[in-house]
């Protein structure tokens, strides 16, 4: 896929800009329809998920104890793999993009959790909420294209290094934690321009290095001790655990971002960008995973991805709502809804992967660089940090 500006054939060509704004006031009714009745069965939802989570992550590990014998090692491997599946995405990352914080629990406010991973919230949110939601799908702006370190568009600059970015990919999956500290730091953007002895950044470094060695702690050191002669044993359910809590969120990530059908966009065309034209941008620019109920709280409701990218500060319980009037509008406005079972779009964004590591079909070399356009200002957008709505 190549960015919408640059397609003979544009998906949106039929729209007018009175239709685009008319399309953002009708996505706004949604959001306010949500937040005017968001109450007691919304806390209640979150507070019996957090309670599940905790309940499952200690008894668990209660069952580790004794990893010894197989069965024990099995039950306790995939029930702390659940336990940390749910903290990370439907509890973790909703609560940090302040989908909760209008009810003014101090236990559940985006501006206290810290998630069981090794980025530190802080970084993630500033990398995740302020730049990602704000410019989502971006070439040049948007990282989480590629992570920086993949080629994903046949818009971006094709180079010898993206031929191993399937390998790259498999390992970023297997470690996806540790791939999203590096992505929050910026690592190899802030090494090649020399900033390893900026004082912010090495304060950032150090941050993040805290972080791991809690986690380490935690995982590695203390629980496998209290399980005595099980510390082996223990200590490889929880590497187990870690790695297929790894492989499920990154697997959800990409069907939510790469699959084919997502679009991407130039950084001209977002000069000027109105809230309409904003929102058209998140429904274009991502992929929803249909599925069961319980997969969708898996996923801690990006299986709505659409829905996430157009109201991330919106209890996450809510998207499956709310997606029949979203796809709704997609249809009156003869757009795309992009969706599809896990397999398929699992299956999809690894071709694209596989695919865009090599150049494109119609240049024999290396594709050219696009021409640079200056940064630019936004006008604001309903991200977790940039709208905080009244409880």
């Amino acid at each position: 896929m190549t960015a919408i500006q640059n397609q003979p054939q544009s998906p949106i060509a039929h729209l007018t800009p009175a239709d685009i704004e008319q399309l953002g006031r009708e996505l706004d009714a949604i959001r306010e329809q949500v937040i005017a009745n968001r109450g007691e069965r919304d806390a209640a939802y979150i507070r019996k998920v957090v309670v599940t989570q905790r309940r499952l992550e200690l008894g668990s590990r209660a069952v580790l104890l004794f990893s010894l014998f197989p069965p024990a090692w099995v039950v306790g491997t995939a029930g702390l793999a659940v336990a940390k599946i749910l903290e990370n995405m439907e509890i973790g990352h909703n609560v940090m993009h302040g989908q909760w914080d209008w009810m003014r629990d101090p236990k559940l406010h985006s501006t206290t959790w810290e998630w069981d991973n090794v980025s530190p919230a802080a970084q993630w949110k500033h990398s995740h909420n302020e730049l990602h939601h704000t410019y989502t799908n971006v070439i040049g702006k948007d990282n989480d294209l590629g992570y920086g370190i993949m080629r994903v568009d046949e818009d971006q600059r094709w180079h010898p290094m993206h031929l191993g970015q399937p390998l790259w990919n498999f390992l970023n999956a297997c470690f996806f934690e540790y791939g999203i500290a590096a992505y929050d730091l910026e690592l190899g953007r802030n090494l090649r321009k020399g900033r390893h002895r900026d004082p912010k950044f090495r304060a950032r470094v150090r941050a993040v290095g805290r972080k791991i060695r809690r986690q380490v702690l935690k995982d590695y050191v203390l629980h496998p001790l209290l399980s005595g002669p099980s510390f082996l044993s223990t200590m490889a359910a929880t590497f187990t655990a870690n790695l297929i809590r790894n492989l499920w969120t990154h697997s959800v990530i990409m069907c939510g971002h790469f699959p084919s059908g997502v679009q991407t966009f130039t950084r001209r065309s977002i000069t000027g960008e109105t809230r309409g034209e904003w929102y058209l941008r998140q429904m274009l620019g991502s992929a929803n995973i249909s599925g069961s109920r319980a997969m969708h709280i898996m996923t801690g409701n990006l299986s709505f991805q659409i829905e996430h990218h157009l109201f991330p500060d919106l209890p996450s319980n809510r998207y499956q709502e709310i997606a029949p009037q979203v796809r709704a509008l997609f249809d009156r406005y003869g757009l795309t809804y992009t969706t599809g079972n896990l397999p398929k779009q699992v299956g999809s964004a690894w071709w694209k992967i596989i695919r865009l590591s090599l150049p494109n079909r119609s240049t024999p070399a290396v594709e050219q660089t696009p021409v640079p356009t200056p940064a630019v200002e936004q006008t604001p957008v309903p991200t977790a940090t940039a709208v905080l709505t009244p409880g």
